[in-house]
């Protein structure tokens, strides 16, 4: 999905904000829960601000090492580390003039923050192993599915950076508070994928539809994406039905483990892990949402599988 569909009064709102200050040159910090559309809103600033004609490049700051994500951001000069046989611009240079969207901005580790705060107090960059500072032109979106004040609190995350891209927050309501919404958006994947699929579909079940309206959708529209696009594949007769929906069984929105009963050999260390790895395998391996179940960091998800590894165990 490219647009933001909703007919909820607050979803409107938050859109219009977006489009009022996508003119200004104000870095924008744009939070909500994961699959609410935090990026389908950062490219909505961006195609209706000054520099809609120039790059919209977006980096997610979870999914890179954070070895890597220094020379991804800022770029490196031959000979700069082992490797590094040419100089490779960051992806600043390439967003130059345009839009830069850092996507979980919270994972990012505290050293880069502060080489990220010069970027936007001085407008430069210093690419590794360089000897002068590039001048860049960027206008900074950030988003996050945590609170960044709580992190702020914890030590994880500077001030200073904080408030530098706190100048406009736009905070997503998840969809289970956007009454409507599940109904909309269902439709316009059904005609999506139907045409995706070559089916031709004409309508939904009251008690299908009900059912959706009825799920917390912890995945958000991401979740609900997925669950239409499988309906649709597996519809007969042009009609989604109750059996066509398919949701993962919850509990309050939290992970379903078994209970983790103490037995004598068993250390704390035996229990997290068989906790963390059977939530990596309910999120079929995909670590930022199991993190976030967890209550962890992606960087602490990722630290604690490297160790795993390391004992011969593999996720």
């Amino acid at each position: 999905m490219s647009e933001i569909l909703t007919s909820d009064r607050r979803m409107q709102d938050l859109i219009q904000l977006a489009k009022t200050v996508a003119s200004s040159k104000a870095t924008v910090m744009i939070q909500g829960e994961s699959g609410t559309g935090k990026e389908l809103m950062a490219n909505l600033i961006h195609i209706h601000s000054t520099r809609a004609t120039r790059p919209f490049v977006a980096i997610n700051c979870a999914a890179i090492p954070e070895n890597l994500l220094e020379s991804e951001l800022f770029g490196y000069e031959r000979g700069a580390f082992t490797g590094a046989v040419t100089s490779k611009a960051g992806k600043f240079e390439f967003a130059n003039s345009g839009t830069l969207l850092l996507d979980e901005i919270s994972e990012m580790d505290i050293r880069l923050q502060a080489k990220l705060l010069r970027v936007i107090q001085e407008g430069e960059i210093d690419r590794i192993g360089g000897r002068k500072p590039v001048s860049v032109d960027v206008r900074i979106i950030a988003t996050t599915n945590r609170n960044l004040g709580d992190c702020v609190k914890e030590g994880k995350f500077r001030e200073d950076l904080f408030y530098r891209l706190n100048v406009v927050n736009l905070t997503l309501p998840p969809l289970r508070e956007r009454i409507g919404d599940v109904k909309l958006m269902s439709f316009h994947f059904m005609s999506q994928y139907a045409q995706k699929n070559g089916k031709t579909l004409i309508d939904i079940t009251p008690s299908a539809l009900g059912l959706l309206n009825s799920h917390t959708w912890p995945g958000n529209v991401r979740e609900l994406e997925n669950v239409i696009e499988r309906a649709v594949i597996t519809a007969k007769e042009g009609v989604i039905t109750e059996s066509e929906i398919y949701i993962e069984r919850q509990n309050n929105s939290q992970l379903e483990l078994e209970k983790l009963n103490w037995v004598p050999g068993k250390t704390l260390n035996d229990i997290e892990r068989n906790v963390i790895l059977e939530a990596l395998q309910y999120h079929h391996g995909n670590r930022t949402h199991t993190a976030r179940a967890l209550g962890i960091s992606i960087r602490t998800l990722r630290n604690k599988l490297a160790d795993y590894r390391k004992l011969g165990i593999h996720a």
